[in-house]
């Protein structure tokens, strides 16, 4: 059972602890919900406490959360790890690693990996990855521990790509266009007008005549979206053949996640993790030897 501990701060003196639980904390409604259900899920200062209470800077408030049964199937896969504590695990995925078990892929996914050190490290939490990248995309993946984590971290974690595209590309742009499902297809997506509003933000980091390596940022979630947006503006990404970039350099779209940045859901400080690029983007990149913005 993870028990975390929130000191009450002056700015919530006098605030409901049902205030201070969704404001301060970001425990959400059905969260709160089964706190209450669960004997000694919310205390203060080690002492029973309910939701229209009301508080006062200093006090201790204890939040309970009961373990996880849902846990995935492990196997015995390498996996590096960036970052880890009570409450997340931060995971550098290789190319080739899907994000979860599938027809084909049973027993070779980050959630059969993450299983395995779960056994190795006797630490056991359902898979809760707070997002996902493509099965060839490589790089930073957070996995919440338990659902408050997941809970707060969903939707607010700032991811910074970097991608290496086909052509020339200086300076810095956005891109705006809404992208959905390409006409007859259930996976490939494109840019469409009746498509969701997708904006991917970009800046050159080294251009050569061939390549570019490009970091990237979104402000929006869709699928492929990176990968979509630039082969709609003529430069896909090297390797991508679904998306008109070519094999000729590297075997996989040349996307990595290379940055991560987010408020720790226990300790409410600001985390910044990064991982370096893999080594073929890195061979790709000597090899076209690009020149630095």
């Amino acid at each position: 059972m993870r028990k975390i501990v929130f000191a009450v701060p002056d700015s919530y003196e006098g605030v409901s602890v049902r205030g201070f639980l969704r404001g301060y904390c970001g425990v959400s409604a059905r969260q709160m919900a089964k706190l209450k259900r669960l004997p000694g899920g919310i205390e203060r200062n080690r002492r029973h406490v309910v939701a229209t209470d009301l508080l006062h800077a200093g006090d201790k408030i204890r939040l309970s959360f009961s373990d996880d049964p849902k846990l995935p199937v492990p196997a015995p896969i390498p996996l590096r790890i960036v970052y880890e504590d009570e409450d997340i695990l931060v995971a550098d995925k290789p190319s080739g690693m899907p994000m979860y078990p599938s027809p084909g892929h049973d027993r070779d996914s980050l959630a059969n990996a993450v299983a395995q050190n779960q056994v190795k490290e006797k630490d056991f939490f359902a898979y809760r990855p707070v997002y996902r990248l493509d099965k060839d995309t490589t790089g930073l993946v957070l996995i919440a521990k338990n659902p408050f984590a997941a809970s707060c971290l969903s939707g607010s974690v700032q991811k910074t790509y970097f991608a290496v595209c086909e052509g020339p590309l200086r300076g810095s742009g956005t891109i705006n266009r809404p992208i959905g499902l390409k006409p007859g297809h259930t996976v490939q997506r494109a840019v469409v007008p009746e498509g969701k509003p997708a904006v991917t933000r970009w800046r050159a980091i080294s251009a050569g005549r061939i390549y570019s390596l490009v970091a990237v940022r979104l402000e929006t979630g869709r699928t492929h979206q990176i990968r979509v947006h630039f082969s709609a503006c003529g430069h896909p990404l090297a390797g991508d053949d679904m998306y008109g970039g070519n094999l000729l350099e590297i075997q996989r779209q040349a996307l990595h996640c290379a940055e991560i940045r987010f408020l720790h859901p226990a300790s409410k400080k600001r985390m910044r993790l990064r991982c370096a690029l893999p080594a073929d983007m890195l061979g790709l990149l000597r090899r076209l030897g690009a020149e630095d913005e």
